[in-house]
């Protein structure tokens, strides 16, 4: 009988930003700051795609698995002496993890989830072939399954791509003992030479979800996650608090122009049952003491009842819940948002994306009114919940009347915070399909990351896109702000210090904190951060810029 050859994988996450973007972050964005510098903000959520393949095959076979996530390793550092992410990469997989050289993959496979990764994709898989000769390099994730033809013209260095999801055609892979055979004859795996064919791709899914094992969370770095920007940006989370994040559901029925994600998960919902979740959600207490669960679900809200379920049982498990991703308002009837609130969270991040029904409805083909969401918001408010609102402008069809309308009707909303995004044109999506058509791209869709404005259309430009962004976050979440104009100053001041933790040199944050100090009597601290503010905009024409714009008398 012949045993078994036993795979060795290494799963790569490569840095979510490029590395000008890292060594040279815009003013307006936040940054990390080390012994030898400021550097971009790096989100390191847990790749839950990785944990999901890791614990299938291990599984289903006897394969060894381990993981590098440069976001973490980012982040850690304390100082970047790095003149490339190449030298960061080789340097990082030779001698920082010295025991690579003994483990000699067999397998090096490459994550990349959205276009600001795709350089680095390429970066990797070119140290990893260096180093590992003879390990086979792989990729997979939203990027490869869209951009297979841009890939293997950009690079050598990757063997085969996995088209959708990963764990039956990663486990095939492991089990076969002629490699290139299977690449070959499998139809979830992308050649250079099948794409020069022309052969078309197929998913290879799992209908079933509890045929997936309990996430391997035991590759992960735990204490590297609770660094994560994502965690900071929201004013209610401890710093370094750990959110282990799950998903108990793939794909979405819904056909917003934006998104990208059925191009990998497909459209139908597949799920985890509920006594599945339970099971899960009591190891992860048990297991590595998890107090906060940060669900990633495309669509939690699908199934009313089911969510409901999910969220009791958080409720029983005395475990803080987060919905990273954003609720969909449509299903956020009183009854639910009671459930949410009696289960103990206190913070929604909600996916209102526009504040115009002309866009909603024609431009982002969402199941949303304007109506849902001032009744959500008003709901929420009553209830005591915090709500983040994500605001999305810049889409192709959206005019600057629209984003006016938009910003009428947001001043109106009595949300906690909103967070404005650009518009990004994601591989795969309508949006991308739509620019492309009428030549909207001018600048690179690879590496735009919801930051920075690379759409021009008739109706508006992208330097125009960029600073709108910009000052609707200073209007709404500073100059309108909702809780300090409802006189909560406890409340607001939370959201301004929470600023000037991320961003310590932000004039708005310390002029409306210095306010809230002035209402709370605390006159000293007023004073201090008020000299502040005015320290900031002395120095720096930006903020003069906005300070006259929106007539703060700083």
């Amino acid at each position: 009988m012949i045993e078994e050859r036993k795979e060795r994988i290494l799963f790569i996450v490569p840095p979510y930003l490029s590395y000008d973007n890292f060594m040279n972050p815009a003013f307006n964005e936040r940054t990390v700051v080390k012994k030898s510098g400021s550097y971009g903000s790096v989100v390191t959520d847990m790749p839950i795609g990785l944990m999901s393949l890791s614990a299938y095959l291990k599984k289903h076979s006897e394969t060894e698995i381990k993981l590098i996530d440069f976001n973490v390793i980012l982040n850690q550092i304390e100082s970047f002496k790095y003149h490339s992410f190449l030298d960061f990469f080789e340097d990082i997989l030779t001698f920082k993890f010295k025991d690579l050289v003994d483990y000699k993959p067999t397998i090096v496979a490459i994550s990349t989830l959205f276009t600001p990764s795709y350089y680095n994709m390429l970066i990797a898989a070119f140290a990893a072939k260096n180093i590992f000769a003879d390990a086979l390099i792989i990729a997979g994730g939203g990027v490869p399954t869209n951009m297979y033809k841009e890939i293997f013209n950009d690079t050598d260095c990757i063997d085969a791509l996995c088209f959708g999801e990963a764990e039956k055609p990663l486990l095939g892979l492991v089990k076969a003992d002629d490699k290139n055979e299977f690449f070959k004859n499998n139809p979830s795996w992308i050649t250079k030479e099948k794409v020069e064919k022309h052969q078309l791709f197929k998913y290879d899914f799992i209908e079933d979800l509890d045929e997936i094992p309990f996430y391997d969370y035991s590759i992960l770095d735990l204490s590297g996650y609770g660094l994560s920007p994502t965690i900071s940006s929201y004013a209610s989370f401890e710093k370094k608090s750990i959110i282990f994040h799950v998903s108990t559901s793939r794909g979405c029925p819904f056909r917003c122009c934006y998104c990208a994600s059925h191009t990998v998960h497909g459209r139908k919902m597949r799920y985890h049952s509920v006594a599945r979740i339970k099971e899960d959600l009591m190891r992860l207490k048990e297991q590595y003491g998890a107090n906060r669960i940060g669900f990633q679900d495309d669509q939690f809200m699908a199934d009313k009842k089911r969510a409901l379920e999910i969220i009791n049982i958080a409720k029983e498990l005395k475990m803080e819940i987060f919905f990273q991703s954003g609720l969909a308002l449509y299903a956020l009837d009183r009854k639910m948002l009671e459930t949410i609130k009696e289960a103990g969270l206190s913070q929604l991040v909600l996916a209102i994306e526009s504040g115009s029904n002309r866009v909603l409805k024609e431009v982002m083909h969402k199941p949303l009114n304007l109506s849902i969401i001032k009744r959500v918001i008003a709901d929420c408010r009553e209830l005591g919940l915090d709500t983040d609102a994500n605001i999305l402008i810049g889409l192709p069809g959206e005019t600057k009347q629209d984003i006016e309308d938009t910003r009428t009707f947001l001043k109106t909303l009595d949300a906690t915070w909103f967070r404005i995004y650009i518009a990004t044109p994601l591989i795969g999506s309508e949006m991308f399909d739509i620019c492309l058509k009428k030549n909207y791209l001018k600048g690179s869709h690879i590496g735009s990351d919801f930051k920075r404005a690379v759409v021009e259309t008739e109706d508006f430009n992208s330097d125009y896109i960029q600073e709108k962004a910009y000052a609707l976050n200073l209007e709404l979440n500073f100059v309108g702000n909702s809780d300090f104009r409802l006189k909560n100053y406890e409340k607001a001041l939370q959201g301004f210090e929470n600023t000037i933790r991320v961003k310590s040199d932000h004039a708005f944050a310390y002029y409306y904190a210095a306010k809230c100090y002035d209402m709370l009597g605390d006159t000293e601290k007023a004073q201090r951060y008020m000299n502040t503010a005015k320290q900031i905009v002395k120095e720096y024409p930006f903020w003069r810029n906005y300070a006259n714009m929106f007539r703060v008398p700083i």
